[in-house]
């Protein structure tokens, strides 16, 4: 498992698709009040290298303790949405219409996910100040899976989806 230090280094791929203006501590103030949440300061460091956008192809995956509609062994982590307001753009600040329209749980900060699946961080546990959970939720199946304790956590156990064989012809359609 490689340290926080050493992925957020190389965390981001390549391309603009997704990225925010450049973030400010205004714009994470503003953040926190939408979201009626502390976010975790290792987010934060991510967004301050790049405001959102690509996961790098070597951290595109977290391996899962169970199967998923996605796979038996991990779920993707393509991208991470930033904090703004850009046209066209999901960011965490629609997180509270995200939510709702999905049926998800509150309290809970939208990471990365297309509607039919989400990663989050789940703050239903520590509470609104406390360190979240990064939790997997399938909105059809009406399920969730942790997959880590907080967000350090988490980016240190990111990985290549290529190791699973992700992209390749002839792999599984996934369902989610």
């Amino acid at each position: 498992m490689a340290r926080f230090d050493e992925v957020m280094a190389t965390f981001w791929g390549e391309g603009d698709y997704g990225v925010q203006q450049p973030l400010t501590d205004e714009m994470v103030r503003e953040a926190e009040r939408v979201l009626g949440v502390t976010l975790p300061w290792t987010l934060l460091d991510l967004l301050r290298v790049q405001n959102g956008g690509l996961v790098a192809a070597d951290h595109d995956a977290f391996p899962t303790s169970r199967p998923t509609s996605w796979s038996e062994d991990h779920v993707p982590f393509d991208d991470l949405m930033g904090i703004g307001r850009r046209d066209g753009m999901t960011s965490l600040l629609d997180t509270p219409y995200l939510v709702e329209e999905w049926g998800l749980p509150a309290p809970l900060v939208l990471l990365s996910g297309d509607g039919h699946c989400w990663i989050g961080l789940d703050y239903r546990t520590c509470g609104r100040d406390g360190e979240p959970s990064v939790t997997w939720f399938e909105t059809g199946l009406d399920t969730e899976l942790v997959l880590a304790g907080d967000f350090r956590s988490f980016v240190e156990g990111l990985t290549a989806g290529s190791t699973y064989g992700d992209d390749s012809p002839g792999d599984p359609v996934p369902t989610c």
